[in-house]
């Protein structure tokens, strides 16, 4: 048995070597810099798995229910809902978040419109149509009710889910669906 290594093949030259030292300590380097940049740039997880978004205000930050319910009761706040539609959450008598969130899109023409507390209906400014609290039609010419949508609450995060079956409002299917 012969253990000599031969002169004619060698496993790694001294070139070779530093080449793979430096090709790592570049690509080391390199990873650890482009690692959090690309964390900073891929926004956080805010969709789950069934289809719902985070609830946020106008600056499309995360909104939080303590930051809700600390408002009275009665209290309808407006928030950047699904697609990012206007959304109205309303906190109930009992200090929680309604389970239905009413979108801010009038049925006749797709106007914004403000909470009227004093007449408690939304009215739309732009052809004056009237809704419930609920946000049935009280008076045209919107002949639709106003979207919904679920509301739910996780670890203090707001979570706003498509509505797909039955309108408690109408007991028909949504006209949205």
């Amino acid at each position: 048995m012969d253990h000599a290594i031969s002169p004619e093949s060698p496993s790694l030259s001294r070139r070779q070597l530093l080449n793979f030292l430096t090709g790592t300590a570049v690509a080391t380097t390199v990873g650890a810099v482009l690692y959090p940049a690309a964390q900073f740039l891929v926004p956080p997880l805010e969709v789950s798995e069934g289809g719902g978004i985070l609830a946020k205000d106008k600056n499309g930050t995360p909104i939080t229910a303590r930051q809700l319910l600390a408002e009275p009761s009665g209290t309808r706040a407006l928030i950047a809902g699904l697609a990012g539609e206007p959304t109205y959450l309303t906190i109930q008598d009992n200090g929680v978040l309604a389970p239905m969130g009413i979108v801010d899109n009038c049925t006749h023409l797709g106007c914004t419109f403000p909470w009227n507390p004093a007449e408690q209906q939304f009215q739309c400014p732009c052809h004056g149509s009237r809704y419930t609290p609920e946000g049935v039609v009280v008076r045209g010419p919107a002949n639709l009710p106003l979207k919904i949508v679920h509301v739910a609450i996780q670890d203090d995060a707001i979570w706003l889910y498509p509505w797909t079956e039955l309108d408690p409002r109408t007991g028909e299917l949504p006209w949205w669906v």
